[in-house]
C-alpha cells in the first residue's frame, strides 16, 4: 500500500521500541511525546484529517475533540476504563471505542496486594525510620502491623480484578465477602466466599478494596457515611478510580482515625499535587497508578490497543469494544 493511501492515526504518547510495531505499514502514525496530558499542538494540527486516535487515560476525548476530528473511524484507549472518552458522544458519531481488558488483570491484582500488604505491615514508615536513624534496637511494640492470616476482606466489586484479588487473598488465609449488584452463587462457592451488601461489608472487613468501574453510581461511593461504617481498624484500599472515593472525607477519617489507614494506587486529580495533605499522613500509602505497570502487561495493553485501532481503520469490528451498539445501526 502506497504511504499516501495509508490512513492517518494519531498516537498521543510515544511508546518504548517495539510497542506499537502492529502499526508498521498499515496506517501512518503521528506520535506525540512520551509523557503529556493533553494532545500537544503538532497533534492537533493533524486531528482534521485524522482516521483513528490512539489515547491514553490521561487524553480527555470530548465534544469539543471530537468536533475537530471530522474523519475520525475509531478510538483506542491504551487501558481497560475509559471514562476519559464522551462514549456518548463517540456513539452519537458512529466511532467505536476500544479498550483493553483482561490483560491487566494480574498485574493490578498483584499490585493491589503488594499494597495492602505495604499498608497493613507499615513497610513505608518502618523503611523511613531506618533510613533516618529511628530504628535504634529490636523491639516487641516497634512498628506493629496488622495480619492478614485470618482478617476478612471485603472487595467491593467482582469483576475480573476484583476476583484475581480475591484469589490472592485466599492464599493469604484471608476470610473472603464481596458486594456485586448481581447475585453471584458459583463465585461464591468457588472462592469460599459470602456475598453481602455494602453496608454490611463495610461494617465487617478488615481490608475493604475497591474494584468497581467509574460511574456516576460509583462517584463518591466512599464519603463520609460509608467511611463512618468501616471498623476504626480498617484498611482501605483503592486501585480503581481516584473519583470513587471523596478525598476530603477520606483525609478527615484518616486524621480522626476513623479508619486506620489507606493505601491508593488513584488519586482525585491524577497526578495529585505534591502539597495534597494525603502525602503528610503516615498512615496513608500513596503510589502513582501503577496497577498495570509491569513490562509484559503494558506491552500487551499496547497491542490489544494496536488491534482494535486497525480493526478500526480497516472497517473491521473492533475485538474489544465498549459501545457495540454502532454496529447495530
Amino acid at each position: 500500500m502506497n504511504k499516501q493511501t495509508l490512513p492517518v492515526a494519531i498516537v498521543s504518547h510515544a511508546l518504548p521500541d517495539g510497542w506499537l510495531e502492529l502499526l508498521e505499514n498499515r496506517c501512518e502514525a503521528v506520535i506525540g511525546p512520551p509523557e503529556c496530558d493533553h494532545l500537544t499542538e503538532r497533534l492537533e494540527s493533524h486531528l482534521a484529517e485524522a482516521d483513528g486516535l490512539f489515547t491514553l487515560l490521561t487524553i480527555k476525548v470530548d465534544e469539543a475533540l471530537l468536533s475537530r476530528a471530522p474523519k475520525l473511524k475509531v478510538i483506542s484507549n491504551m487501558a481497560v476504563g475509559f471514562d476519559n472518552i464522551d462514549i456518548e458522544a463517540c456513539t452519537a458519531r458512529g466511532i467505536p471505542v476500544g479498550n483493553t481488558p483482561g490483560v491487566l488483570t494480574a498485574g493490578t491484582a498483584d499490585l493491589t496486594m503488594a499494597i495492602l500488604l505495604a499498608a497493613a505491615r507499615r513497610l513505608i514508615e518502618a523503611h523511613l525510620d531506618a533510613c533516618q536513624g529511628g530504628w535504634k534496637t529490636w523491639s516487641p511494640t516497634g512498628w506493629l502491623g496488622k495480619d492478614l492470616n485470618g482478617a476478612t476482606i471485603g472487595i467491593i466489586g467482582s469483576g475480573k480484578i476484583g476476583t484475581a484479588v480475591a484469589e490472592r487473598a485466599s492464599g493469604f488465609g484471608m476470610q473472603i465477602i464481596f458486594t456485586d449488584p448481581n447475585p453471584k452463587p458459583e463465585l461464591a462457592k468457588r472462592l469460599n466466599a459470602q456475598q453481602v451488601d455494602l453496608e454490611e461489608l463495610l461494617q465487617l472487613a478488615d481490608f475493604v478494596s475497591l474494584h468497581v468501574p467509574l460511574s456516576d453510581q460509583t462517584r463518591h461511593l466512599i464519603n463520609e457515611d460509608t467511611l463512618r461504617l468501616m471498623k476504626p481498624t480498617a484498611l482501605l484500599i483503592n486501585t480503581s478510580r481516584g473519583p470513587i472515593v471523596d478525598q476530603t472525607a477520606l483525609i478527615h477519617a484518616l486524621k480522626s482515625n476513623l479508619i486506620a489507614g489507606a493505601a491508593l494506587d488513584v488519586t482525585d486529580p491524577e497526578p495529585l499535587p505534591v502539597e495534597n495533605e494525603l502525602f503528610t499522613l503516615k498512615n496513608c500509602l500513596v503510589v502513582p497508578h501503577i496497577g498495570s505497570a509491569t513490562w509484559n502487561t503494558r506491552r500487551s495493553m499496547a497491542s490489544r490497543a494496536c488491534e482494535n485501532l486497525l480493526a478500526g481503520l480497516e472497517g473491521r469490528p473492533l475485538p474489544y469494544c465498549v459501545n457495540p451498539e454502532v454496529y447495530q445501526s
